[in-house]
């Protein structure tokens, strides 16, 4: 039977029993009709996998939680994705692709030429919308973490709050990451679809952010982003 890895945002401990919510229930009783007596794996995001024993599969669900172990599939570079806000779909990519290559927190941002807007009830949906996304991919990936999506920056609120190693994608940039000094935390700062004006790219650099080049062709920006956290977790992380 096919191995399922479920997200709780509850305490687990070892012998003790725990109903579902009604999220995971759902999908393990109606999508994938997962009978009693089977195990599945759990996690909260401290860093463990908690095996547990399906032994309630009618209208709610039980399971008991019997073993635990450290989950070592984190890299040892920390890093975080701050993105300039993508149309549609295409951000809801962007986040599971990162997540599943390993990135630790995510920072939407307003920039300049980003075509998508939001504030107030909007914004608190979408941010929720995509922690979802997050969630189910640190399950699909077989992480133990959760990855937080933060509400929305703008540029300035991004690089005030920036504290070193951060780097902006930049096509006319001269240095690529095998000419620069291994860190153990990145913030990588990607443009959105028309990319960072000249300006905001400026106020990056002005902000400590190094320039880097990926290479000599002009990348979309769900490509640089995945390329940027890849080729990172290659030469630095795992």
């Amino acid at each position: 039977m096919k191995s399922v890895r479920l997200y709780q945002n509850t305490d687990l401990k070892v012998g003790t029993q725990i109903d579902l919510d009604e999220s995971a229930a759902h999908h393990l009783l109606k999508v994938l009709r997962f009978p009693e007596g089977q195990n599945i794996t759990l996690f909260n995001g401290d860093g463990s996998n908690y095996l547990a024993e399906v032994i309630n599969a009618k209208k709610a669900c039980s399971v008991n939680v019997f073993s635990c172990e450290k989950n070592q599939r984190e890299s040892s570079l920390s890093i975080t994705l701050a993105q300039g806000i993508a149309k549609g779909e295409k951000m809801d990519f962007l986040i599971q692709k990162a997540v599943e290559l390993g990135v630790n927190r995510i920072i939407p941002v307003q920039t300049e030429r980003c075509v998508v807007r939001l504030n107030g009830a909007k914004l608190i949906k979408r941010t929720e919308h995509w922690q979802k996304i997050a969630n189910h991919a640190c399950e699909q990936s077989g992480r133990s973490v959760i990855v937080e999506v933060v509400p929305a920056q703008s540029l300035s609120e991004l690089l005030s709050a920036t504290e070193g190693n951060g780097y902006v994608l930049h096509h006319r940039a001269e240095k690529g990451l095998l000419t620069m000094s291994k860190p153990s935390q990145a913030t990588i700062l990607i443009g959105p679809e028309g990319g960072l004006s000249g300006v905001e790219i400026d106020e990056a650099i002005a902000s400590d952010f190094q320039p880097l080049l990926l290479g000599s062709r002009i990348l979309r920006t769900e490509t640089a982003s995945l390329a940027a956290i890849a080729n990172m977790q290659l030469l630095w992380g795992s």
